[in-house]
């Protein structure tokens, strides 16, 4: 490995060194993170692929429910009784924070509390295959919003757990060895400083020496 251009010094050995704690430091934090991003991770997909599979199921029970009110009234009928809906929905938004990741929660509220105001029509010129329609629909409203807030949810762990694993990938495989690599760089150019220091002294000790005694 190329070693980046270094000062050879004891002050950019101690900064090298300091440097190389922190980053295994923030190395095993961050795996740490990683790892326990994961199994939150899945724990997610597990909830999600349940309950789409669930949600889906309903949404085809509505749908054929719809089909048999379809078939037992006219289309026009149908039309008009659907024309103006009596109730409003309202999704509200916040956030939770796990793992440094804001994670959406959906909650929703109506603009009646009267749960009977599904129903936007009369019951004298509509067939109770309608009822039970619009009924499974509604019911099916609160698991829909909680699948929107799962999916999401997944989607932005997935993209904070890429994040996580390249910043760990840039930790054990770039700045770590890098860092070891220049300080085992300035550690060698230092030794060889000593020697050549000692070697100089030792040359100037035996010129005294030889001066002061004539050999």
């Amino acid at each position: 490995m190329a070693v980046k251009q270094v000062n050879p010094t004891r002050m950019e050995l101690s900064r090298l060194k300091k440097k190389l704690n922190t980053a295994t430091r923030g190395h095993k934090l961050l795996k740490d993170k990683r790892d326990e991003l994961m199994r939150r991770f899945l724990e997610m997909v597990r909830e999600n692929r349940a309950l789409r599979i669930e949600v889906e199921e309903k949404i085809r029970q509505a749908n054929a429910n719809f089909v048999l009110a379809k078939a037992s009234m006219s289309e026009e009928t149908l039309k008009v009784a659907l024309l103006a809906p009596k109730q409003e929905v309202f999704v509200n938004t916040s956030h939770k924070n796990v793992m440094s990741v804001d994670i959406p929660v959906f909650d929703y509220n109506t603009r009646t509390p009267d749960p009977n105001d599904i129903y936007s029509y009369g019951y004298a010129f509509t067939s109770s295959d309608l009822d039970d329609a619009v009924k499974s629909l509604a019911d099916i409203l609160p698991e829909l919003i909680k699948l929107a807030q799962i999916e999401k949810s997944c989607q932005l762990m997935a993209d904070e757990i890429e994040k996580t694993r390249r910043r760990v990938n840039a930790l054990e495989h770039v700045m770590i060895p890098e860092t070891q690599e220049q300080i085992r760089y300035i550690t060698r150019k230092l030794d060889e400083n000593e020697r050549s220091t000692q070697t100089r002294l030792m040359k100037v000790k035996d010129m005294m020496l030889k001066e002061a005694h004539g050999y």
